[in-house]
C-alpha cells in the first residue's frame, strides 16, 4: 500500500503514517469480511472517496454522510435505476460497511479534519 499510495516520507510524516493506517485497516477489515475482489475494490474506492471529500473538498461531516447515502442508495433493490454504484453489496454487507465507516472515519472526523486542514505538519525527528 505504501508504494501504491506513493508515500515517500512515511517514517517522518505523521500524515502519511495515519493515511497508511487508515487504508491498511480498511483493507484488512474488508478481507476479514470475505469480500469478493470487486467488493474489496469498491470498498477501497469508497474509503478513498469519503476521505477525498474531507481532504480536497473540505466537506462537512453531514455532507459527507449524505454522499455516503447517495453511494449506498438502492442496495438490495431489484430496480437498477434506483441503484447506486455499490449495488454489488448485499444489504447485510452494506450495513457492515456503514458500521465500519462510523467507527473508523465518522467517529474521528474532527481528527481527520485537523490532519488535513491544520496549518502545518510536525515532522518526526527520529524513530525513538
Amino acid at each position: 500500500l505504501e508504494e501504491y499510495l506513493k508515500f515517500k516520507q512515511l517514517k517522518t510524516s505523521l500524515k502519511e503514517a495515519i493515511l497508511l493506517d487508515y487504508y491498511t485497516a480498511g483493507f484488512c477489515w474488508a478481507k476479514e469480511m470475505n469480500f469478493s475482489l470487486i467488493q474489496l475494490s469498491g470498498f477501497m474506492d469508497l474509503l478513498n472517496f469519503l476521505l477525498e471529500n474531507l481532504s480536497d473538498k473540505h466537506m462537512s461531516l453531514g455532507d459527507n454522510l449524505k454522499e455516503l447515502g447517495r453511494a449506498m442508495a438502492g442496495i438490495g433493490e431489484t430496480d437498477s435505476e434506483g441503484s447506486g454504484d455499490l449495488d454489488f453489496f448485499s444489504i447485510e454487507q452494506a450495513k457492515a460497511v456503514i458500521d465500519y465507516l462510523n467507527i473508523s472515519l465518522f467517529k474521528h472526523y474532527k481528527a481527520y479534519e485537523y490532519l488535513f486542514h491544520s496549518p502545518g505538519e510536525e515532522f518526526v525527528i527520529s524513530n525513538e
